[in-house]
């Protein structure tokens, strides 16, 4: 056997090693998505999932959405950004039992079951690693829209500083990337200028309707996709306007039901 030969057993059978023992890191593969401007995309949270959309990208919940579903989409050449909480407990979630009674600030305003979680504690960043980051990477997701990434500016219960929020959101961002995951900012419009170095893209909520839609301007500048949803009675302009304003703001822009089933869409795309 040759000397190339060789070492091309020796490394095989190498990562056939490491691949057994992490099968999350060993699915972590990068399927060549560079989140652009241009694309077109789909959300949906509840539901079964609704795959005849002819998009570039889904954003579905990474949790429920069976395997199945993240595969079929792949067939069709779509790219899957899988959803999770990165900043609030979900008491409707089996493994919401790993946080500890201190990890657990205020309930989230209009969210029935959840509470801000103290993002500066290790059992928190450990949990969105292990129970979060590393299935996003065994379902083959190909990035991550981390929500709830803004408790230091709400009442979350914990005198958390920007300071805290920041480090927490690029935590967030470089183990993403460590697992070859894309991974988009979630409103957080405070933060937009310092973190979106450290982002691919960013999805945004109801900025049309709160006209705060120039802060998400250094995405654009960064030449990196604006993803955003606009919710039913939010008392939008006409989709014609929010259209026009859409496309000056590099945006990609959605009116969605708040309830993300897919009982609705209008899309600007």
């Amino acid at each position: 056997m040759s000397t190339i030969a060789i070492a091309a057993a020796f490394f095989a059978a190498l990562f056939a090693n490491v691949a057994a023992a992490f099968p999350q890191l060993a699915m972590a593969r990068d399927r060549g998505w560079t989140p652009k401007p241009g694309g077109s995309w789909q959300l949906q949270l509840q539901g079964t999932v609704n795959t005849g959309y002819d998009v570039d990208v889904y954003d579905i919940d990474l949790i429920d959405t069976p395997q199945a579903t993240i595969d079929a989409l792949h067939r069709r050449g779509r790219f899957v950004v899988c959803y999770f909480s990165a900043g609030s407990s979900e008491d409707f979630r089996s493994d919401v039992g790993v946080f500890q009674p201190s990890d657990l600030g205020k309930k989230l305003d209009g969210w029935e079951g959840e509470r801000w979680l103290d993002i500066r504690s290790a059992n928190v960043r450990r949990f969105m690693i292990e129970r979060r980051l590393d299935l996003a990477a065994a379902k083959a997701c190909d990035g991550v829209d981390p929500d709830n990434v803004d408790g230091f500016a709400n009442n979350s219960g914990f005198p958390l500083t920007s300071e805290d929020q920041a480090s927490y959101n690029r935590f967030l961002a470089a183990e993403a990337h460590r697992r070859n995951l894309k991974i988009g900012l979630k409103n957080d419009l405070e933060q937009v200028a310092a973190l979106v170095d450290a982002f691919d893209f960013a999805v945004n909520e109801q900025c049309h309707a709160f006209r705060e839609c120039d802060r998400l301007r250094p995405f654009a500048a960064a030449g990196k996709p604006i993803f955003n949803v606009e919710y039913q009675g939010d008392g939008l302009k006409s989709r014609t306007m929010l259209c026009a304003a859409a496309r000056e703001g590099s945006m990609h822009s959605l009116v969605l039901p708040l309830a993300l089933d897919d009982s609705f869409r209008f899309s600007c795309d």
